[in-house]
């Protein structure tokens, strides 16, 4: 099968979240991606998660349908491969992707003269050149501020690495739309991409920033609540929690069908002179929704709940863990971005395919992650030409490997 992106090649540099979220993300829609590390690994190769024997899933998890070229980055023999790689002839080629440090060789300006029209993408933590990582953009964009309980006075991170997920996916569109600049006006170009931005980027676009130069304030924690409208967590009679969501019109009937409370929700409109088809009114009388929910859910099991939720077509869902979702659970099992692959070094798991689903083009299937300098020897031959007698001997003298 040959997916929407066949045939372009983009040679990855890379380590942790954004660069190799992006690459994957293209490797998924049928790219030629190659990764290149440092023979025994890079940065990231023992990062966790790991299984019992230290495999990185993280790792694999970040790779999926790569090719794997490892090589001793130290040595200049090395290091003249890998740019012989990034500049290979060919119009689907010559689009390198990284967030290590691009200066020296692997520099822009060094590249660009082994390929004048060479497309390169480079991931940097903050525009200035300075180290950032998810957790202290997180910071600055004050995120942890506001994220917690409601008494909580300190900083509460998120989990979730979500300015590295946004950055991947970013990295993924610069690599497509450098490429299209390309193909029609004929140049390269270097795209900078700093995590930094693209947090202060998405703050501004959510009104956050806004917040707080128009209404001069700094946004209280809410815990569980969204701001600005209902929704939050309640609890099961059986311990379990599901989220419950009002967003519009349709959802506050079907919330009230759900639970029986068109009186009680028309008794608070009247009593309070509002609109619970407001969001701001909804809002407000939060407390007095929650109210009658919390105990309404309090009495039913999760199957019972979930149930009327989801026969009255409401917003709502069940909170999970992994481990959950991984043991049978129709999320995956029914979905056919989900295959059963077998990853070398962890055995065989859930891996997912391409979230993208073209009605023209059907979609690769999920793919393990390679293993390292799996292709290294084909890179060699296929791309750069090498004859098998000087790919032995770059074995023999230690500068490349797999």
């Amino acid at each position: 099968m040959a997916g929407v992106l066949d045939g372009l090649r983009i040679v990855e540099g890379s380590a942790f979240v954004a660069a190799p979220l992006g690459g994957m993300t293209l490797a998924a829609l049928g790219a030629d991606v190659i990764r290149f590390d440092n023979i025994g690994g890079g940065l990231d190769a023992e990062r966790w998660p790991v299984t019992d024997q230290g495999y990185s899933l993280y790792w694999a998890g970040l790779n999926k349908g790569k090719r794997s070229f490892a090589v001793d980055l130290r040595n200049p023999e090395g290091r003249e491969l890998v740019t012989a790689l990034i500049a290979a002839p060919g119009s689907d080629a010559g689009i390198f992707s990284t967030n290590l440090p691009a200066k020296g060789w692997l520099s822009y300006e060094e590249l660009s003269k082994f390929r004048e029209d060479l497309v390169m993408v480079a991931i940097s933590g903050a525009r200035d050149g300075s180290a950032h990582v998810d957790y202290t953009v997180n910071a600055v964009c004050g995120f942890p501020m506001i994220t917690g309980p409601v008494d909580s006075e300190g900083p509460v991170n998120q989990v979730l690495p979500t300015w590295d997920i946004a950055t991947g996916y970013a990295s993924a569109t610069a690599i497509l739309a450098g490429e299209r600049y390309r193909s029609r006006k004929g140049k390269g170009q270097l795209i900078k991409l700093a995590l930094q931005d693209i947090g202060l980027s998405a703050t501004a676009a959510l009104g956050f920033l806004a917040e707080g130069e128009i209404n001069d304030v700094d946004r209280p924690r809410f815990g569980n609540e969204v701001y600005g409208t209902f929704a939050r967590d309640f609890a099961t009679s059986d311990g379990r929690h599901v989220m419950i969501c009002i967003f519009t019109t349709r959802q506050l009937s079907a919330l009230a069908k759900a639970g029986g409370f068109e009186e009680q929700f028309d008794a608070i409109e009247r009593n309070y002179e509002m609109d619970l088809k407001n969001e701001s009114h909804r809002w407000a009388l939060r407390q007095e929704l929650a109210a009658l929910i919390e105990p309404w859910v309090a009495a039913l099991s999760l199957d019972e709940v979930a149930a009327k939720l989801t026969e009255a077509n409401a917003l709502w869902a069940p909170y999970k863990m992994p481990r959950e979702l991984v043991n049978g659970d129709p999320l995956l099992t029914e979905n056919p971005m989900f295959q059963r692959v077998t990853q070398p070094g962890a055995g065989e798991l859930w891996s997912s395919a391409s979230p993208f689903e073209f009605a023209a083009e059907d979609r690769l299937p999920a793919m393990p992650a390679p293993q390292l300098g799996q292709h290294t020897d084909e890179i060699l031959g296929d791309i750069l030409g090498l004859s098998s007698m000087a790919i032995g001997k770059l074995h023999d003298k230690g500068i490349v490997a797999g």
